[in-house]
């Protein structure tokens, strides 16, 4: 499939399968991707600017911020050590920063700045190496792990600084939800080529169980599926974007809650 760069650049990339069946990648990954994020209407980076779409985003990302702080009280108890990586503007690691001890890796120095001055007792960080190993209970990256390149790497990484038993928490757009096969290129989830991978959920559950990790529980994010039918509605340039996009949202969890192919899944991964 051939898709645009609907947010920024409308340069074209294509998707093609990787080795592992239902996991997808980018073609081509630009040589330098930061260009691709230098822009104000890059919500994770920048939250302050009133505008009605991240108003919107706002309301979802409370609701979600919430149910992402019980998944983790759930599975793995308060006062754990937590690392968010790609913490963004730091709104995951403020919201828990009460009833966890939390850490946030942030590679962007403009994200990272919005962070720090967000946050009170979290530590919010540009290297990994200053943590020591086998130090941190959970790492999560909420709509992260689809931007890095070197995924091998990083998960090596992880597994060295996870406690024993310790969980990784994943989540990421499927593109086998409804509303993905709905919108087909106009999908706002494959957002390439910031989005360098793309996991269906066959995909993911080839991809990460195996001899160091095991995926432990799927849970959906609901809502991400309204916020995307909107934004894909937007793309497609339709009249009442908004009202449509909700609706079509709806019909993919309707759908969804009978075959699990939700728009945007968690997967809590548990290291062996």
């Amino acid at each position: 499939m051939k898709i645009k760069d609907h947010f920024l650049t409308q340069e074209e990339f294509e998707i093609i399968e990787t080795e592992t069946s239902g996991v997808y990648k980018t073609y081509p990954v630009p040589e330098n991707l930061a260009p691709y994020y230098d822009s104000k209407d890059y919500i994770s980076h920048h939250q302050d600017s009133g505008s009605l779409k991240e108003k919107l985003y706002k309301v979802l990302q409370n609701i979600n911020l919430n149910y992402k702080k019980k998944l983790l009280i759930e599975y793995a108890g308060k006062g754990k050590k937590v690392l968010d990586y790609g913490c963004g503007a730091g709104e995951f690691i403020k919201y828990i920063e009460k009833d966890f001890d939390s850490y946030g890796f942030e590679p962007n120095p403009v994200a990272r700045n919005y962070a720090k001055s967000k946050v009170k007792k979290s530590t919010v960080i540009d290297d990994l190496n200053i943590l020591p190993d086998q130090s941190i209970n959970i790492i999560t990256l909420w709509h992260v792990f689809e931007h890095i390149d070197n995924q091998g790497d990083i998960l090596d990484k992880f597994y060295n600084k996870l406690t024993d038993k310790g969980l990784l928490i994943i989540a990421v757009p499927n593109p086998t939800s409804d509303d993905a096969l709905r919108y087909k290129e106009y999908w706002a989830a494959y957002d390439v080529p910031r989005h360098v991978y793309h996991f269906s959920k066959n995909g993911m559950e080839r991809l990460m169980n195996n001899k160091k990790w095991k995926i432990r529980k799927i849970k959906p994010l609901l809502l991400d599926s309204f916020y995307i039918s909107i934004l894909s509605e937007k793309y497609k340039k339709s009249s009442l974007f908004g009202i449509k996009g909700l609706f079509y949202g709806l019909i993919s969890n309707v759908k969804a809650s009978k075959t699990g192919e939700f728009s945007s899944l968690i997967y809590i991964i548990e290291k062996k």
